[in-house]
């Protein structure tokens, strides 16, 4: 897999989120485990390392956990957002006042886990279609309150960002459409209310849909839930004029097909809103 340039997360971003799941975690008394068996003066090193093969996300999000928990504590990434993680490698230090360490572990890990998880699951459709010109992208089928930092996941995996919200772009699914009165209708009325700078998609189920939308003029089109023979007739029917982006039910075993017709974007729900945790562990070290 090609690193790609990776956004930087807003520093203020993260720390907020972060900041809310330390609350969550403490509630009214904070970590009363390690209060009960820890001196107040203790100190502790921790590693944080991988317990299975992935690809790393959201180490801004550790280094924040321990960082707003304690300024004692010290935190040393090893590895890089975007990294591939084989099982026991090392993805971060930690040390400081052991109470906080402990504190802060959890929910470190929580957000390293999920992303990870994220970046991991793009990355296998990405290196399954890397011989093709499509590109895996997300969609708006996130956790809510945490779509920025899934979609920083998954660039991090190797795959591309949809549309962020309804409102940077215009995306004119089988409703609009039915609702509208057909695709030529919505498409001129989308084409009467967007801005210059406003991308216009429209979904279709059909090659006849997509010749009409071919007539009227979107910049993108979405085929939706058609097999790979068909996807290569659509293919084919475009011509190089629009973008083509297949969509639907796609999963590992069938990506390398759809890829593989020809089409210039393929859409998957599945890596931002049931990709597994990736397993990352934190370990004091002893000695």
């Amino acid at each position: 897999m090609t690193r790609r340039f990776l956004p930087e997360l807003p520093r203020l971003m993260v720390d907020e989120a972060v900041k809310a799941a330390l609350l969550e975690d403490w509630g009214r008394a904070g970590d009363v485990t390690s209060q009960a068996t820890l001196p107040p003066d203790a100190k502790a090193s921790a590693v944080i390392a991988a317990r299975k093969p992935g690809v790393l996300a959201g180490l801004a999000f550790a280094e924040s956990a321990f960082r707003q928990t304690d300024a004692g504590l010290h935190f040393e990434a090893v590895l890089a957002d975007g990294d591939r993680l084989s099982p026991k490698a090392v993805v971060a230090r930690i040390e400081g006042p052991a109470r906080a360490l402990l504190a802060a572990e959890r929910v470190a890990l929580n957000f390293l886990g999920h992303l990870s998880g994220i970046a991991t699951a793009t990355s296998k459709f990405a290196d399954l279609i890397a011989h093709t010109k499509a590109d895996i992208v997300c969609t708006r089928k996130t956790t809510p309150g945490l779509r920025a930092f899934e979609k920083y996941a998954v660039k991090c995996g190797g795959g591309s960002n949809h549309r962020f919200g309804l409102d940077d772009a215009i995306l004119i699914k089988d409703n609009h459409i039915a609702v509208a009165g057909g695709v030529t209708q919505a498409i001129e009325a989308a084409k009467a209310f967007a801005g210059h700078l406003v991308k216009i998609e429209v979904e279709v189920d059909t090659l006849e849909q997509l010749d009409e939308a071919l007539a009227a003029g979107p910049d993108v089109v979405m085929l939706d839930n058609m097999p790979p023979k068909v996807l290569k007739q659509a293919v084919a029917k475009a011509g190089g004029k629009v973008l083509l982006e297949a969509s639907g039910g796609i999963e590992l075993d069938t990506v390398k097909a759809v890829a593989e017709a020809g089409v210039d974007l393929i859409s998957s729900g599945w890596i931002t809103h049931s990709a597994p945790v990736l397993d990352l562990g934190l370990d004091i070290e002893i000695g």
